[in-house]
């Protein structure tokens, strides 16, 4: 459940990053036409982040929901932002000479699209194409970016949703290190949190730290939502908070190596209110990450927001992942 991250600054890495969309397209089972669908999206991303970026990324993964599948873009870029996103939207409207018919185009072909995008700081872009019809609402909009260390093939992060008993759980783990053996022990504590049943936070952490004895160990955090209140428990360094637009709320996570060492489990409760984020994120992300310097992201998909997380506060020498999770608010396309 890992990202592919492509750097996309010149015109041949925009042509790999269409190659790569349009055969993990394919192995998912995309017909010919939204194979067709999903190779244009993401050329058009490519295209304008080799027009106007500084530093230009695409980010591709898959998406599961029940027995629906599909492919999710996000374009990132530390490049001159858009003064006027809506404007930058219309068919025709270019600021680099060329048709201007890409957002647009981007816009009409995926079943999820949206944007955010800050003078001087950079833009992002997200379009979600599904094989088949989308799946129906859950009640709960997650966004995950989840991409292992430059040079590893593998993540030595892992997530995971899953409900149990009424209540959204999210977990976040960090293997000790990176590479394959990291990958396992954060792996085996995502088996281990969906196959227990709807036990207590701690319980839950309690079975994990059985589960990877026999690994190197892992930091994991879990956090359920439930009606108004937000439940957590961590070991390690996962940091999260509750987001709002009244402010933040940073989460309490205990000491030690889940597996190994964990002397103390703890359960702490914080507030959820309407429009409020869950973020969760390992330590390949800076520690003091903050939202409030870009206007009206909170209110962006959560896909958006992992993506700007990630674009400027990796630490780039990590495996990195970023979950943000709000309760939907009924929207498709934005």
């Amino acid at each position: 459940m890992s990202s592919t991250a492509i750097a996309v600054t010149e015109s041949s890495q925009a042509g790999h990053a269409r190659r790569t969309a349009s055969a993990l397209a394919a192995r998912l089972g995309f017909d010919e036409e939204t194979q067709g669908k999903v190779a244009i999206v993401v050329s058009e991303a490519a295209k304008n982040l080799v027009a106007h970026a500084r530093e230009g990324l695409i980010l591709l993964r898959t998406l599961h929901s029940g027995p629906h599948v599909g492919v999710e873009m996000l374009a990132l870029d530390k490049g001159p932002g858009m003064a006027d996103v809506d404007r930058c939207l219309r068919d025709g409207y270019s600021t680099a000479g060329t048709g201007g018919a890409g957002l647009g185009a981007m816009r009409r072909m995926a079943s999820v699209f949206d944007i955010h995008s800050v003078p001087g700081v950079g833009t992002a872009v997200l379009a979600q194409l599904w094989a088949g019809k989308p799946p129906p609402a859950s009640g709960m909009e997650v966004g995950v970016v989840c991409v292992p260390k430059v040079g590893e093939e593998v993540c030595g992060d892992s997530w995971a949703v899953d409900r149990k008993d009424g209540r959204f759980l999210f977990l976040v783990s960090d293997g000790l290190g990176h590479g394959p053996e990291a990958a396992r022990a954060s792996r085996a504590a995502v088996v281990s949190f969906l196959e227990q049943g709807p036990n207590e936070l701690v319980e839950l952490l309690r079975g994990m730290h059985q589960e990877l004895h026999s690994t190197r160990g892992a930091a994991v955090a879990i956090a359920a939502l439930d009606g108004a209140r937000l439940d957590f428990t961590g070991v390690g360094n996962i940091s999260a908070a509750v987001v709002s637009p009244g402010g933040i709320q940073r989460m309490v996570s205990m000491n030690g190596t889940l597996g190994h060492q964990s002397h103390r489990m703890q359960q702490f409760s914080y507030t959820w209110s309407p429009g409020a984020s869950l973020v969760m994120c390992s330590d390949g992300l800076a520690t003091q990450w903050r939202l409030d310097g870009y206007p009206g992201l909170l209110s962006r998909h959560p896909s958006l927001v992992a993506g700007v997380l990630y674009r400027d506060f990796a630490r780039g020498r990590d495996d990195a992942t970023v979950l943000v999770a709000r309760e939907a608010s009924g929207g498709g396309s934005r």
